[in-house]
């Protein structure tokens, strides 16, 4: 016969009756407990510990932050599923930014480039842009038929491109590239930290949706600092282990840390209030606007939908997709990469016909690690510099085409010239978004020299 804990509710004597196992089963027993307790000490727990504090100031560690330093590391061991989403506090409705990543160095002047242009004529005969089709932009530059599902946008000044984006700091390695993208510079330079972590700090406090990556795993950009997420879809985020158990752990584990003052409480909550927010809305499914659908990448930005318009409070987002390393069979008049351009036009197109108004609060920019060399091989174009940024925003942008262009006279080692610092063309966007000094974008990149690009209107 099994013992009887002596916390358990009456209506529960036998321990193991209260989880799959002895040690979340005691879990639950020591809430049960716990919450007992409370209902007579918590008050003359807190005032005696705060006069301990009072006298103990400037001795130290006393010994009730040592107990609470202890019992934090217990826990631990039982909720670090849960505290995955620990950076969470009051949201603050100032937009949203997602950064989509194009993977494998995706061809800019494949995209948008100048029309008739001597070099590219002469050099990529192949791949040049068709005067009858291309869809006009601002000075002379044309843009790929792809891309025609978010015309709409581009006709009311809320779709933009900017050309010759790159950084000295840039090889032709895929790996080292896609590093120092994300991270805002060499990984010396910046310890380690994505640029998006530190402009997440620099935005202050959110809700735990506040800095998320769709996928399985965070992306550099986001890595280094505490409270970002990487998730599949709305739905996968939950508590491991077996389904009938989930309510009773979330239960237990809100129970321990509520009215404390213990150092994991606002996590807890945070983490919380996730769980029951994505639980919410997985429960309830997703049914885009009528007349929307989504393909391709477009169904990660469907999940962003779903929490945007949901109430999640999301402020920064990182989708990724890759196949735009094309040595061969790339194309641009068809083949296979108009057909990537033209998924994402279509899942952009989709995610802002979705938001409907909300959307005004959204801009997406869409970056590359590097961009291919101006000269075909043949069959498609091998790595270069000079990539190209888009963006689609909500608030009206200052034209079709944005930044400097001096065109193709002049190459860099055979590739387009760095025009438009990568670093700056990213500080734009975000200060334009967000509404941040140039002091402060100055610290999303460390030891850059910020130079302000025209983004918004």
């Amino acid at each position: 016969m099994r013992a009887q804990h002596p916390s358990l509710h009456p209506e529960c004597p036998d321990l193991l009756k209260l989880g799959p196992n002895r040690f979340e089963a005691a879990l639950r027993a020591e809430a049960v407990a716990v919450q007992e307790e409370q209902k007579a000490t918590r008050d003359q727990y807190l005032e005696l510990a705060r006069q301990e504090d009072e006298q103990d100031d400037g001795k130290g560690v006393t010994r009730r932050r040592f107990f609470v330093g202890a019992a934090a590391t217990t826990t631990a061991l039982a909720t670090s599923q849960f505290l995955t989403t620990q950076a969470s506090f009051a949201a603050t409705p100032t937009g949203t930014l997602i950064h989509v990543f194009l993977y494998g160095g995706a061809d800019g002047l494949s995209l948008f480039a100048p029309m008739n242009d001597a070099v590219l004529q002469r050099v990529r005969p192949s791949f040049t842009l068709p005067e009858n089709g291309s869809i006009p932009l601002d000075r002379g530059f044309g843009l790929n038929q792809s891309f025609a599902p978010l015309k709409k946008y581009l006709d009311a000044g809320q779709l933009a491109f900017i050309p010759a984006v790159s950084d000295r700091r840039l090889d032709r390695s895929h790996f080292a590239a896609t590093d120092i993208c994300q991270l805002g510079g060499l990984p010396a330079e910046t310890g380690g930290m994505g640029w998006l972590t530190n402009l997440a700090d620099k935005l202050g406090p959110g809700t735990a949706f506040r800095a998320i990556g769709i996928g399985s795993t965070l992306p550099r950009s986001l890595v280094g600092g505490g409270g970002a997420l990487a998730l599949n879809s709305v739905g996968s985020l939950n508590v491991n282990g077996d389904g009938k158990y989930k309510q009773a752990t979330v239960d237990a584990i809100q129970k321990l840390f509520t009215g404390t003052n213990h150092p994991i409480e606002a996590p807890v909550k945070a983490g919380i209030d996730a769980l029951t927010l994505a639980s919410t809305l997985a429960q309830k499914g997703y049914t885009p606007t009528e007349g929307v659908k989504y393909t391709g990448v477009g169904n990660a930005f469907k999940e962003l939908a779903q929490l945007i318009k949901g109430g999640a409070n999301v402020r920064i987002a990182t989708i990724g997709m890759g196949g735009y390393d094309t040595h061969e069979n790339q194309g641009t008049r068809g083949g296979y990469l108009a057909g990537r351009f033209g998924e994402l036009a279509a899942g952009m197109a989709a995610f802002f016909d979705d938001l409907g108004d909300l959307g005004a609060n959204i801009t997406v920019m869409v970056s590359t690690e590097f961009g291919r060399r101006v000269a075909e091989n043949g069959g498609g174009t091998d790595h270069g510099k000079g990539g190209g940024v888009i963006v689609l925003s909500g608030k009206k942008l200052a034209g079709k085409l944005l930044g400097t262009w001096n065109g193709l006279t002049t190459l860099t080692n055979g590739d387009v010239p760095e025009y438009n610092n990568m670093f700056s063309v990213f500080g734009s966007v975000a200060q334009g978004r967000f509404g941040l000094t140039d002091a402060e974008v100055g610290q999303i990149f460390p030891r850059q020299t910020y130079t302000p690009v025209k983004i918004y209107a």
